[in-house]
C-alpha cells in the first residue's frame, strides 16, 4: 500500500510540473525578445523572430494575434501553429516615437 501511495504523489507531482512548465511557454508578442520568440514559437527561427521585433518597432505594437501574418516571412500557417503559445496584452508596448520629438502633456481640466 506504501508503494502505490507514494507512486500516485510521484505521478501528482510530475503532471504538476509537466501542466505549469507547459502554461509558462506564452510568450507576448508586443514585449517579447527576438530571443524569446526564438525560443518559444513554432518554425520562428532568428531572422523571423527579429522580423517581427522589427515590425513592432516600426508599425508600433500588434493589436491581435492575426496581425502578426503582416510581418514579411510569417503566414497564416505560422500563426495558426504558434495561436497557443503567443498573447497579445492591450498597450504593451509603446508606438513608434520620431528621434527627438517631446511627449505631449495632458490637458488639465478646469
Amino acid at each position: 500500500m506504501k508503494f502505490f501511495t507514494v507512486t500516485l504523489k510521484s505521478l501528482v507531482l510530475a503532471l504538476v510540473l509537466t501542466v505549469s512548465a507547459y502554461a509558462t511557454d506564452k510568450v507576448d508578442i508586443n514585449t517579447a525578445s527576438a530571443a524569446d520568440l526564438d525560443r518559444v514559437m513554432v518554425n520562428v527561427g532568428p531572422s523571423k523572430a527579429q522580423a517581427i521585433v522589427d515590425h513592432r518597432q516600426a508599425n508600433g505594437p500588434f493589436k491581435s494575434v492575426e496581425e502578426l501574418a503582416l510581418v514579411k516571412g510569417i503566414g497564416l500557417n505560422t500563426v495558426e501553429r504558434n495561436r497557443d503559445h503567443i498573447e497579445v496584452r492591450a498597450g504593451s508596448a509603446p508606438a513608434k516615437s520620431a528621434a527627438g520629438t517631446v511627449a505631449a502633456k495632458p490637458i488639465e481640466r478646469r
